[in-house]
């Protein structure tokens, strides 16, 4: 008689979000060997409900307290635990039965239950990127006494993982692909007039709101530079971002004989996902193919800083180091939703982002606690800037 095989448990936090979702479409793909063990939210507390109720896991959290009463009745007839707050976000992942975590929390929310998570040793899968921006050196060192697994989730980390399966050989350089956005083509006078629901409208992936700004404005790049330094031990010097508007090739490395690995497929974020679940193993999926003879062309460019200047700012906080990527995080939260809600100009983000840069204290080698006070300190710099 044949062993049943023990399904992976995986917690995801932030399941209402884009890649959440996509995360439970994989899960539901490979019923036989996943389960949703914990599902959060921030505030989609309806979405989270109908999740729960679809895949049934052992718990749930909303991280705003105010919607709690609102889920706990929704799922008062199902056996299932609703936690609220952020310290519960924290506790759920260190829960014996969790055998995965995939951190799709947006922006500074999601360090601390990472770093909850890989003290509680478990393998993380990775799709909060702000995490390694913010505390990359002190993630790695949590993982390396844990002997905690990170896989990136992110598809240019995800192809630049997928790249190195199997290589001994150091890294010559980081190809690190760019979509560049609905604005590639646009002049800085054409800049100064965008507007959210133009930002809104990436070519080729579907994001959340906050990573499609972000894209748009090209930080969501220099966050992924920032990331790939901590992700894959290499200099920033030897991370070369490339324009690809065609979003076919997700990223490369170049060795040292000057061969290049590069890892291909249709934007599905869906890939990645699935691959960091069942690593080192590759599943079975009916997602979308590769189609050779419909590529007419794979171009490639190199990106403009000064007309998207937050590229340019993440590489000069990661020169700087210590405290200075966290800044930097801190203020683009800020002028993100600024300009989501029409009070900043597109333009103007980079400009606040640098004053913070240069204004906030500078810690060269920060702590937990400091990466929280700094946190704190420039977001309300950043309001005031902007006000």
């Amino acid at each position: 008689m044949k062993q049943e095989t023990k399904k992976k448990q995986i917690a995801i936090l932030g399941s209402t979000g884009s890649i959440g979702t996509q995360a439970l479409d994989v899960i539901a793909a490979h019923a036989d060997l996943f389960e949703a063990r914990v599902l959060t939210a921030n505030a989609h507390w309806e979405l989270l409900a109908q999740q729960a109720r679809k895949f049934l896991p052992a718990a749930v959290v909303i991280a705003d307290e105010r919607h709690y009463e609102a889920l706990q009745s929704a799922l008062a007839d199902l056996p299932i635990a609703v936690y609220a707050g952020a310290d519960a976000l924290c506790q759920v992942v260190q829960s014996s039965e969790v055998d995965l975590v995939l951190t799709a929390l947006v922006g500074f929310s999601g360090l601390a239950p990472t770093l909850a998570a890989i003290r509680a040793k478990k393998p993380i899968a990775l799709a909060n990127k702000e995490t390694m921006v913010v505390a990359g050196e002190l993630v790695n060192r949590l993982c390396l006494e844990n002997q905690v697994p990170l896989l990136p989730v992110d598809s240019e980390h995800s192809a630049i993982f997928q790249s190195l399966m199997g290589e001994v050989s150091p890294i010559e350089k980081i190809i690190l692909t760019a979509s560049g956005g609905p604005f590639r083509m646009f002049t800085l006078q054409q800049l100064e007039d965008v507007t959210p629901a133009m930002a809104l409208h990436h070519p080729n992936w579907d994001m959340g709101a906050k990573i499609t700004i972000d894209s748009a404005s090209m930080m969501n790049k220099g966050f992924e530079v920032i990331e790939a330094k901590w992700l894959f031990g290499v200099n920033p010097e030897r991370i070369q971002v490339v324009v690809h508007p065609q979003s076919i090739v997700h990223s490369a490395v170049q060795f040292a004989d000057g061969a290049v690995k590069a890892q291909l497929g249709v934007p599905d974020m869906r890939v990645p996902i699935q691959l960091a679940f069942s690593y080192p193993e590759r599943l079975h999926s009916d997602f979308d193919r590769l189609d050779w003879f419909s590529m007419h062309a794979l171009t490639f460019e190199a990106p403009d800083t000064e007309r998207f200047r937050c590229l340019a700012l993440a590489y000069e906080a990661l020169h700087r180091g210590g405290n200075a990527p966290c800044i930097v995080n801190a203020a683009n939260e800020i002028v993100n939703r600024a300009f989501l809600e029409g009070r900043c100009r597109f333009l103007q983000m980079a400009d606040v982002i640098e004053q913070a840069l240069n204004k906030a204290t500078f810690i060269a080698q920060p702590t937990f606690e400091d990466y929280l006070q700094s946190d704190h300190e420039v977001r309300l710099l950043a309001t005031e800037l902007l006000a």
